[in-house]
């Protein structure tokens, strides 16, 4: 199947968390979200946003993995957020075992995840977050797998986008 995009435009860290929620009330056990964007776009706060759609409790407070790799958290499914910015390389991801989660009973967030994404499953959804100035953010979902379109149309449904190919 060709790859489907959208773009969704950001003017805050709440219109972020908001979209990454909306995506998140959508996932099942086995989809892997992949989060791409230079530092400070808001990977993040779209983590966030998925983590609250996936039913983990608002208390909880969300954090960037980037020294520890991976965080796990309760909800509808476990959510497990990775942070793959400081690895040198694809045997680092490996030896650490975390390519072992994508076939875990969860959803995974992985950020930075154009490092490596040879290594991602077939059905993974694109989210690349792009700076356009200070609290602005155009919000890139792309996919070419049914399952991750599927997700994009269900996401848009209510509102006049179209997937571009």
């Amino acid at each position: 199947m060709k790859e489907k995009c959208i773009t969704q435009h950001s003017v805050s860290d709440h219109e972020t968390t908001s979209l990454g929620q909306k995506i998140g009330t959508l996932l099942e056990a086995g989809d892997v979200v992949g989060l791409v964007g230079e530092l400070g776009s808001g990977k993040t706060w779209f983590a966030k946003g998925l983590a609250l759609g996936l039913g983990v409790s608002p208390d909880t407070i969300i954090t960037s993995p980037s020294f520890t790799l991976i965080n796990e958290y309760e909800g509808r499914f476990r959510f497990f957020h990775m942070d793959v910015y400081r690895l040198e390389g694809l045997s680092d991801l490996l030896s650490a075992g975390l390519d072992e989660y994508f076939y875990k009973d969860g959803v995974v967030a992985m950020e930075w995840a154009d490092r490596w994404p040879e290594i991602l499953p077939s059905r993974w959804l694109k989210v690349e977050l792009i700076i356009m100035d200070d609290i602005s953010r155009n919000i890139l979902l792309s996919g070419s797998h049914p399952r991750a379109v599927g997700i994009m149309k269900q996401v848009f449904e209510t509102e006049n986008y179209v997937l571009e190919s």
